[in-house]
């Protein structure tokens, strides 16, 4: 070989060109989920897509002026719509929609009106307006624990979410 440096060199451009070849055409996100499933079982995030974390959030007060009183943020399911809504948004900012989440995981806290259960039902009932709907089918895969509280007392819930945009 005349010049091992000239065919290393390229031997990287052919690699660099291959590359650069897949990540342009990566595959979308994938969603698994089985028929009826309120969650998916599993998300595909292809080579060459770009991944969002969201910060765990909670929810707003319902009064602004008020972030004191024992109802100041609302039930479950009126804190997981404020979350939601906000993280609409926020996607959004980004160009994203719920349809990229890929992942929330999803802290509640007990609930002293449930016996200081976790409100389950309320946080699904919110949720389903935002995935699995007509408009935006996706599912995420999700997590739910019960915790033992949040930074204020009234809080009940705080999701945190992954979302992933295949290139």
């Amino acid at each position: 070989m005349a010049n091992p440096s000239a065919f290393r060199l390229s031997l990287v451009g052919i690699v660099a060109a291959a590359s650069l070849s897949l990540t342009a055409h990566a595959a979308p996100v994938e969603h698994k989920q089985a028929p009826g499933a309120m969650i998916a079982s599993a998300a595909v995030v292809p080579p060459g897509s770009t991944l969002y974390f969201l910060s765990g959030a909670t929810g707003a007060p319902i009064d602004p002026k008020d972030t004191e009183s024992p109802g100041a943020f609302g039930d479950t399911e009126a804190q997981a719509m404020s979350i939601f809504t906000r993280m609409k948004a926020q996607l959004a900012e980004m160009g994203l929609t719920m349809g990229d989440v890929v992942k929330l995981t999803v802290f509640l806290v007990g609930d002293p009106k449930l016996g200081g259960k976790m409100d389950r039902d309320g946080m699904t009932r919110a949720y389903r307006k935002f995935f699995g709907t007509a408009e935006q089918p996706n599912l995420p895969t999700r997590s739910a624990f019960q915790i033992a509280g949040l930074a204020r007392p009234q809080q009940l819930i705080e999701i945190e979410a992954i979302a992933a945009r295949g290139n």
